[in-house]
């Protein structure tokens, strides 16, 4: 079921990275997951954190398999790893708490994580859940320039006759 919110008239560049990119196709969903390496604020649609979910998942399990066919050495396997680990864990949670945001969800529910099993289940589950239009709470807007102080200038008093 598509959002009914989406928006349209996009820029030549495609969807801007400030809001989330429904539909995002495989190559823009990790173009988009490293160029908003540690933002949390604003919102991530299910095809940008999926699509990053496989594409992760599919490397992690090229680094573990050439650890488990090498010849009995698996230091470099387990130090490779552990270097994706680290490359990935920070944008990862800016994902998912954007994730959460567009589905109108606080990131602070990630702290779920540290629940084992249960913790992990009720995160899938927020994390499946549909966009919600007022996830939009969580766009950071910009603003205009702020109007000029005072607001209306002090004018002076007219000619006493």
């Amino acid at each position: 079921m598509m959002s009914s919110y989406q928006p349209q008239n996009f820029p030549p560049g495609g969807v801007p990275l400030g809001l989330p990119y429904y539909g995002a196709l495989p190559i823009e969903a990790v173009k988009r997951f490293w160029k908003k390496y540690a933002i949390f604020h604003g919102r991530a649609s299910r095809s940008e954190y999926w699509w990053w979910f496989l594409a992760s998942a599919v490397v992690s399990g090229v680094i573990n398999a050439a650890g488990a066919t090498g010849n009995g050495n698996t230091s470099t396997s387990t130090a490779l790893g552990g270097l994706w680990f680290l490359a990935t864990i920070v944008p990862s949670l800016a994902l998912a708490a954007r994730r959460l945001h567009d589905a109108n969800l606080s990131a602070l529910f990630l702290l779920l994580a540290l629940v084992p099993v249960l913790g992990w289940i009720a995160l899938l589950v927020f994390v499946l859940l549909p966009a919600n239009p007022s996830g939009q709470r969580f766009d950071r807007m910009v603003q205009a320039s702020p109007p000029p102080y005072p607001p209306n200038p002090p004018q002076p008093y007219p000619p006493q006759a």
